[in-house]
């Protein structure tokens, strides 16, 4: 039993514009390091903008400090939004193309961190894009392949917050 090659996805609409290395299921480790540096760069540049336009928006509020904390944010917090967007995913992919579900997805992440920060959501809403399209690439090899790839993309875009919440 041969199973179909995987595909690079997007190739048309807007995600075209996205590193071919995010968009097709080859390269694990390069496709989570790729995937970093464009939602923690885009989220950074989101952020500065924000502050620009308003200096005293509500920044998210992290109960406590040190190693638990930490853990949370890099760990459990990644896995489990993970999981519930793949979920999320699987379902809006039964009744609308991929990419608007990976745009579908993203803003519904955007107003759920809105809930706690409002500007939060503007913020969140890039690297949650490139959370989805990283899981429905890599899905194509499995649906915890695509977890994985998605969460460690994840845990590596909240370690600087979590750096700076365990340092406060």
């Amino acid at each position: 039993m041969t199973t179909a090659p995987a595909l690079r996805l997007f190739n048309g609409g807007p995600l075209r514009l996205l590193p071919a290395l995010v968009r097709e299921p080859r390269h694990a480790g390069l496709a989570i390091l790729v995937g970093w540096l464009l939602s923690f760069s885009g989220s950074l540049a989101l952020a500065f903008a924000a502050q620009g336009l308003a200096p005293d928006m509500a920044e998210p509020k992290f109960p406590g400090n040190g190693a638990l904390v930490f853990v949370l944010l890099t760990v459990f917090a990644p896995v489990v939004e993970t999981l519930i967007m793949a979920l999320l995913l699987v379902g809006l992919t039964r009744f609308m193309a991929p990419t608007a579900a990976v745009f579908a997805s993203a803003a519904l992440w955007g107003i759920a961190h809105s809930l706690q920060a409002p500007l939060w959501g503007a913020i969140i809403w890039w690297p949650f894009l490139v959370f989805s399209t990283l899981f429905l690439v890599w899905r194509q090899r499995g649906f915890w392949a695509g977890i994985g790839v998605a969460a460690a993309t994840h845990a590596l875009q909240n370690l600087g917050p979590a750096l700076m919440v365990v340092n406060r």
